[in-house]
């Protein structure tokens, strides 16, 4: 857990997304239902979320569907109007379905403003997850053809419907953002700017998948951007499994 900490904190242009998980961890309400989607975004989710008891948590599932995030949480909303809803996506599922349903959310707005429900949005003009699934999977670059998506202004659609809409892009206030949030007296659209080059590797790589990543980024525009935080974040979780391996041999002596 202290690598994943320590890694939400690396450098990044401008947001990196583990932080952004991580802050919303800290400030996570008493019985809130959390919801994400298929993509890089369910990585952050499930390794810097910490639930507690009475929460419940949904996400798209071992058939990766793209999309759920969303309607999951307005379904979760309207069938429980006064717990705490937030959901996780990608920019992605949110051009696919998100952006619609948030006229939906409109349209029963006053059903579904009794405290908080966020939709927060990663904005990273990438299929995220493919790009990486490509890289490490197929050794291949990032085909711009199929994995570049548009950027657009997801908190001010948000604003326009009679929401509210927080755009955020400095890690220095997506504390602030979250607790405005969650503060809200409307549904959010929480719009945060991250960075496409964090690597949402697993903590343990398999060696194949680690020679075709390190292929592809050779041939990759942006090299030299995913070999520094790349090794950045496998160098901290690489102390934290010395740390954790020295910590059991300490207690192993003194039994």
């Amino acid at each position: 857990m202290g690598g994943s900490r320590q890694a939400g904190h690396d450098k990044a242009d401008p947001l990196n997304p583990e932080l952004v998980v991580h802050e919303l961890s800290k400030r996570l309400p008493d019985n809130a239902i959390l919801t994400t989607d298929a993509g890089s975004v369910a990585n952050w989710w499930a390794r810097h979320l910490r639930l507690r008891p009475g929460m419940a948590a949904s996400l798209a599932g071992n058939l990766a569907t793209m999309g759920p995030g969303t309607p999951y949480a307005i379904s979760a909303k309207l069938a429980h109007p006064g717990r705490p809803v937030i959901a996780l996506v990608g920019d992605g599922v949110f051009q696919m379905n998100g952006l619609a349903e948030m006229i939906t959310v409109k349209r029963y707005k006053d059903r579904l403003s009794d405290g908080p429900l966020i939709f927060c949005v990663f904005n990273n003009e990438d299929l995220n997850q493919v790009t990486w699934e490509q890289r490490a999977m197929g050794g291949e670059p990032k085909f711009e053809g199929s994995q570049y998506i548009p950027d657009v202004p997801y908190a001010e659609f948000a604003n326009l419907l009679g929401l509210t809409g927080i755009r955020c892009d400095d890690p220095a206030k997506i504390g602030q953002a979250w607790d405005r949030a969650l503060a809200a007296s409307t549904p959010v659209v929480l719009e945060v700017v991250v960075d496409k080059d964090i690597p949402p590797v697993p903590p343990h790589i398999k060696t194949m998948m680690a020679k075709k990543t390190a292929k592809a980024v050779l041939k990759d525009p942006d090299r030299v951007s995913i070999a520094k935080k790349g090794a950045k974040q496998k160098m901290h979780e690489f102390t934290e499994s010395i740390k954790s391996v020295g910590g059991r041999s300490s207690e192993d002596g003194e039994e």
